[in-house]
């Protein structure tokens, strides 16, 4: 059982739990039952393609020995939660029982071919006991435990289902040999159905395996071991979870960087193609930060692990596949409600098809072998791995691209998106302003303001901030350590460089301080007009809040961004602009965008964009928020689909439902193009399933279908449901 750091609230603790034995949909409810009857339990999800659970309860009260004694007392094998990703050799070693099946039924067979040939004879009734005898009993033993333990659990399943019809066709086959010397007995439908189920479980066990082939590709990225500094500079090989942060690592030409770090010697290039998508390798100096998984280059480099463990960037990546594929989609809840009371149905089914036949005149015989064909054809489980699947197929595809789904939600809602709002600074431009001008008030020296405004800015983190700091580091100024220094929310940062008292911020907050600013009108007009974003350096003085320099900031647009919005609007999407710029500003960038002026939100304070976002949700509109930055977060999750870029901060990866591992907008596109694709498949898959059961069993009752005819149909269903799924493997993100 693993503990799960999860964004759940403050007081609850998430645990993932295996369990082994589900064969069906119903399975899956009786275990979510069982698991919320234990005290404390808030939530359980079960999912039938992973064979795992996951638990949300209140700390202190339920206990791991007592979930783990709900999944056994309901009748399943409580195990690792990686028990069905890891196991190996179970697909082949499935194949045995099927292979046993296959031999003992061929003989039972070969009377039916004879049949289409005008040959009519058959295998003597002695034979054909010995031959399905063991079929029945030791190959389809596993269908009367699973069975049974419904049953004590005061449930049903598939496994229920089978193991009754095909012992009902086993019996009446004995019965009529032993007091009737019949000419035809029913053993071959008894021993190929098991033989079919059993081959449609394999065929089903190596489908989930490779659905989850994105999370054992994921672990398999993680090196076994790691070549680490000691004082004397010897290396030294420890397992990677004895690597602390801090460590000094030597990542080797071709390996795998152990941890996340920052490069302290030497140049390479690495492969980050794992974490973002991109093929092309990256060029890495010292200072550059590299991330544990990638796959260095032709060149030695030391590193120093700054996150190791549970706080890697790639460990998080696997928490955000296996939290989507953990989860279910909203439509998911019809299937539980149908899963509910499907095997009850079922058999309330049998029991009128064998009694409407009764009284029919048909007779007990033909009764009976159209009630075991009802029972063989239903499958429940194909309505368990319908949605489930799926999720799995288009959550793994879309991390391979770099896109992280961590909410099945999110999901389904994404290919219905009708707006999507965007961030700029960040999202659509590079996010790195520079300061392209200085200028100061008539009557000011240029470098003493600039000394001040580097002095106020240089302990932010602001990219505005930085870009002032660095032109003060150009130009060799030596910039002092200023007092007091408070930042005011959206607005800007006050404080004391030596006995002066100075203010930078915005051009709206300087209105709303009263600053008279008509001595910079002409630059501001100027900058605003080139789409620079403005600020102006204020000094608090004995004539009041007098403005000493106006700084302009230029960022540059992604250079995908045009197309990649342009390719969004042929879609038919409505596209939206948010930004905390001047309106002047804001429109001369986003025409470099192809956004027109009824798609710029501007002068919008970060606290505000949720508002925005909000507002543009009325009328039913399905929204998205595309940014990355911490003030982004609250708009990201008032959105119905957050989407945010990875290479900004991890507040913004939280908040949004979908995160997109490198700053490329056309992977916005893609996001809900395999949103559109996964829930096509969700779709398709719920068709089928509920179509062979809603056509299967009247068919089955009215006797149009025999028993091996029947079975054949149910093990098809499932693997059909699961090849469908894994179409989407093939996906790949659009070119336009």
């Amino acid at each position: 059982m693993n503990i799960v750091t999860a964004p759940t609230p403050a007081d609850t603790v998430t645990l993932d739990l295996g369990v082994g034995g589900m064969t069906c949909a119903s399975c899956v409810g009786r275990v979510e039952r069982a698991l919320k009857k234990v005290p404390g339990v808030q939530q359980a999800t079960v999912n039938l393609a992973t064979e795992s659970a996951r638990v949300l309860f209140a700390p202190g009260q339920a206990q791991e020995a007592q979930l783990r004694r709900a999944v056994r007392d309901a009748g399943y094998e409580p195990r690792a939660p990686e028990a069905a990703i890891d196991q190996e050799v179970s697909t082949w070693s499935g194949l045995l029982p099927v292979a046993v099946g296959l031999l003992l039924s061929a003989p039972l067979i070969l009377p039916m071919l004879g049949d289409l040939l005008g040959r009519h004879w058959m295998l003597p009734a002695w034979v054909q006991f010995v031959l399905a005898t063991p079929v029945q009993f030791i190959l389809g033993a596993r269908f009367y435990k699973a069975g049974w333990n419904a049953l004590r659990a005061g449930t049903g399943n598939m496994d229920l289902l089978v193991a009754i019809g095909t012992t009902a066709g086993w019996g009446l086959s004995v019965w009529l040999w032993l007091t009737q010397d019949a000419m035809h007995l029913y053993f071959e439908a008894s021993a190929v159905v098991i033989t079919l189920v059993l081959l449609g479980k394999w065929l089903e066990v190596r489908a989930k395996r490779q659905t989850t082939a994105a999370i054992r590709a994921l672990h398999a990225l993680r090196p076994e071991t790691a070549h680490v500094l000691q004082g004397a500079g010897a290396e030294v090989d420890l397992p990677l979870a004895e690597v602390l942060a801090g460590d000094r690592l030597v990542v080797r030409p071709g390996e795998r960087v152990p941890a996340d770090g920052v490069v302290e010697e030497g140049d390479t290039q690495v492969d980050e193609s794992m974490l973002t998508g991109e093929p092309l390798p990256v060029a890495k100096g010292v200072g550059e930060h590299v991330t544990g998984g990638s796959i260095n280059g032709e060149g030695r480099v030391v590193m120093r692990a700054t996150a190791v463990g549970r706080e890697s960037v790639l460990a998080r990546i696997i928490r955000l596949v296996e939290d989507a594929q953990a989860a279910k989609a909203p439509i998911q809840r019809l299937v539980d409600k149908v899963s509910a009371v499907f095997v009850p149905v079922v058999l309330v089914v049998a029991v009128l098809t064998f009694t409407g036949w009764m009284l029919a005149g048909a007779g007990a015989e033909a009764a009976l072998i159209h009630a075991v064909a009802v029972l063989v054809i239903a499958c429940p489980c194909a309505l368990g791995l319908a949605t489930p699947a799926a999720i799995m197929a288009g959550t793994g595809v879309a991390a391979r691209y770099g896109i992280l789904i961590k909410d099945a939600q999110a999901l389904e809602l994404a290919h219905r998106v009708g707006t999507i709002a965007f961030d700029k600074t960040g999202t659509l431009t590079v996010g790195q302003p520079r300061l392209v001008a200085f200028v100061a008030a008539p009557g000011n020296d240029t470098d003493e303001q600039l000394i001040a405004a580097a002095s106020l800015q240089g302990g932010s983190e602001h990219p505005l901030a930085r870009a002032v700091v660095a032109t003060a580091r150009e130009k060799g100024l030596a910039v002092p350590q200023p007092a007091g220094v408070r930042a005011v929310p959206g607005r800007g940062t006050d404080g004391e460089v030596g006995v002066r008292s100075y203010l930078i911020g915005s051009l709206r907050w300087m209105a709303e301080l009263g600053v008279d600013t008509t001595a910079l009108a002409e630059p501001i007009a100027h900058w605003q007009a080139q789409g620079a974003s403005v600020s102006l350096l204020a000094e608090r003085s004995a004539q009041g809040v007098v403005p000493r320099a106006l700084m302009a900031f230029a960022d540059t647009p992604k250079p995908e961004a045009a197309a990649a919005l342009a390719a969004l609007r042929r879609q038919g999407l409505r596209l939206v602009m948010i930004s905390g710029d001047n309106r002047p500003a804001a429109l001369a960038m986003a025409q470099r965008f192809g956004l027109t002026a009824d798609e710029v939100r501007a002068e919008v304070l970060p606290g505000d964009k949720a508002a925005q976002v909000r507002a543009l949700r009325t009328g039913g509109q399905v929204v998205a928020m595309v940014g990355d930055g911490v003030n982004d977060a609250p708009a990201l999750a008032a959105a119905d689909v957050g989407l945010a870029m990875a290479t900004g901060t991890d507040v913004a990866m939280h908040a949004a439902g979908i995160t997109l591992m490198r700053g490329d907008l056309r992977l916005v596109g893609a996001a809900l193009d395999i949103s559109r694709r996964t829930v096509s498949k969700i779709r398709q898959n719920l068709f089928w399933a509920f179509f062979y059961n809603v056509a299967g069993i009247p068919l089955a009752a009215l006797g149009y279908l025999s028993p091996v005819v029947a079975g054949a149909a149910m093990a098809l269903s499932s693997v059909s449901v699961m090849s469908n799924a894994l179409l989407l493997r093939r996906w790949h993100p659009p070119q336009d």
